[in-house]
C-alpha cells in the first residue's frame, strides 16, 4: 500500500517530500516549524502577518510601542485615516524575519512566507509590495499569496531581480479564482509555480460562504487539475483542509495533486507559537466546539474553537498600534461595530461586540483560536498524562507520520513521565 514518501513534488530543480505546513500567522506557524519542514525534505511556512509584532517579540526592536507614541493623539479618534504604516519599517521588520529565519536553513527542504492581500493596513497596495519585496531581499525561497484574490500581486513584484527566480504561489478554492488570477497576472509573463486549493474544512479564513458545508476538497481537487490541463498548463495543484491524516494525503496525491498542505496537526507541537495552555484547549476540543463564524473584519467566514476568549469581547481598538486591517480608507468593520455599542451603552465601563472581533490585539494576544474542522481529532493524536492533560508533540513526529503512515492511521508518540 503505498503513502505519502511514495511520491515526490518538484519545483524548478527541487525534489521535496510532498508535505507543505502552512503559514498560521502572527508567528503561529513559528521559524522552528518552518524549519524542522525543511530539514526533513518538505516546505514550510513563516508568516507576515502583523509582522511589526512579531519582529518585537522575536528580535526586541519596539516598532508597535513607537507606533502607538507616535499617533497616541488619535486614540479617541473614530477617524482612523491618519494611521499609517511606515514602509521602512515594514521593510525593517519583514528582513529580520526572514534573513534570521534563512540563515538557520538546513536540509534540502524550502521556507516559504504566507501574505495575506487582507491585511490592508490603510495602505493595500504599498505595504504588500513593501512586505513581498522585502522577504525577496531577505532570500526567502517562495511567497504563498494568501486571503484574497491577489489579482496585481504579482505585478507589483515583477520589477524585482528574483521575480523569474523564486517559487511564487496562490490558494485559492475554486477554478472561478485561479482562473481571474491567472488572467491578471498574464500580463507580467510569469505563471504561479503552485496553486494551493483550499477546501471547506481549513483553518482560519475561508474562501467560501456560509455554505462552506456544500463544497468538498476533493471535487474542487479534480476540476482544478481539469482546468490546468484543458489550459495546457503544467502547474502543481497543492489540496489543502481536513487533511489529517497520512492516508488522507496519499489519497490525494493518487488523485493526481502534487503534494498536500497540512496545518491543524502542528498546532499542538512543541515548535508552534502558541503558548502551552492554548495548544492544551486545542487537544480539549470537541467536535461541537468548532464553529464558523462572521465576526472577522476582513469579510471572511473564519473557523475557530467556540471557547475563544476574543468572541464577543469588547476590547477598545488600538489601531494606533496595530491598524492592520484599516482599510484603503481607514475604516474597519471592528472599530465601526465598537462605536456602535459604545453609543448605545453610555456611561458602560465595557461593551460586548458579539458580531467582530478585533483581530489584531485578538490575534497578537492568542484569544482567537483558529484551527481546521479535524482539530477535535488532537486528542487522538497524543497521550493523555497524569494530570490530565496532554503530551505536546515534535514537528518531526508529526511529519514523520504524514510521510510514512498508511491506512488512516496514526502513530502516537512514545508515553514521557509528567
Amino acid at each position: 500500500m503505498k503513502c505519502v514518501d511514495d511520491f515526490r513534488l518538484r519545483l524548478g530543480k527541487h525534489e521535496l517530500v510532498p508535505i507543505m505546513i502552512g503559514g498560521m500567522g502572527v508567528d503561529i506557524s513559528t521559524a522552528d516549524l518552518a524549519l524542522e519542514a525543511a530539514r526533513l525534505g518538505g516546505i514550510g511556512h513563516i508568516s507576515d502577518a502583523m509582522i511589526n509584532t512579531v519582529a518585537d517579540r522575536r528580535y526586541d526592536t519596539k516598532q508597535v510601542k513607537e507606533k502607538l507614541a507616535f499617533y497616541k493623539y488619535n486614540v479617541h479618534n473614530e477617524d482612523k485615516s491618519s494611521v499609517k504604516f511606515d514602509l521602512g519599517r515594514l521593510v525593517e521588520a519583514t528582513k529580520l524575519h526572514v534573513e534570521a529565519t534563512m540563515r538557520r536553513k538546513q536540509g534540502s527542504g524550502l521556507v516559504f512566507i504566507n501574505c495575506m492581500e487582507k491585511l490592508t493596513m490603510n495602505a493595500p497596495k504599498e505595504t504588500l509590495k513593501v512586505r513581498m519585496s522585502a522577504a525577496l531581499d531577505g532570500g526567502i525561497d517562495g511567497i504563498t499569496l494568501a486571503a484574497g484574490l491577489h489579482l496585481g500581486s504579482f505585478a507589483l513584484i515583477e520589477d524585482h531581480p528574483r521575480f523569474r527566480d523564486v517559487r511564487l504561489g496562490i490558494i485559492v478554492s475554486s477554478v472561478r479564482a485561479l482562473s481571474l488570477f491567472l488572467k491578471k497576472s498574464a500580463r507580467t509573463g510569469r505563471l504561479p509555480d503552485y496553486v494551493v486549493v483550499e477546501g471547506p474544512l481549513a483553518g482560519g479564513h475561508l474562501g467560501f460562504g456560509m455554505d462552506w458545508a456544500q463544497y468538498d476538497l476533493a471535487t474542487i481537487v479534480a476540476e482544478v487539475i481539469a482546468f490546468l490541463k484543458a489550459e495546457q498548463l503544467d502547474i502543481p495543484v497543492i489540496p489543502a483542509g481536513g487533511i489529517f491524516t497520512g492516508g488522507d494525503a496519499t489519497a490525494l496525491l493518487e488523485q493526481g495533486a502534487a503534494a498536500v498542505q497540512v496545518a491543524t496537526r502542528f498546532t499542538v507541537t512543541e515548535e508552534c507559537g502558541l503558548p502551552a495552555k492554548v495548544k492544551q484547549e486545542y487537544f480539549k476540543a470537541n467536535a461541537e466546539d468548532i464553529v464558523v463564524n462572521e465576526i472577522s473584519p476582513t469579510g471572511y467566514p473564519m473557523r475557530m474553537i467556540l471557547g475563544s476568549p476574543g468572541i464577543g469581547d469588547g476590547i477598545r481598538p488600538n489601531c494606533e498600534a496595530y491598524g492592520y486591517l484599516l482599510d484603503a480608507n481607514g475604516k474597519c468593520a471592528y472599530v465601526m461595530a465598537y462605536n456602535r455599542e459604545v453609543a448605545a451603552h453610555p456611561g458602560a465601563r465595557k461593551v460586548s461586540v458579539m458580531d467582530k472581533t478585533c483581530l489584531c490585539t485578538h490575534m497578537r494576544n492568542f484569544d482567537i483560536w483558529t484551527c481546521g474542522q479535524t482539530a477535535y481529532r488532537l486528542k487522538d493524536t497524543s497521550q493523555r498524562l497524569g494530570d490530565g492533560s496532554y503530551q505536546l508533540l515534535s514537528a518531526e513526529h508529526v511529519f514523520r507520520d504524514y510521510q510514512f503512515s498508511s491506512d488512516n492511521k496514526v502513530v502516537l508518540p512514545e508515553s514521557v513521565a509528567v
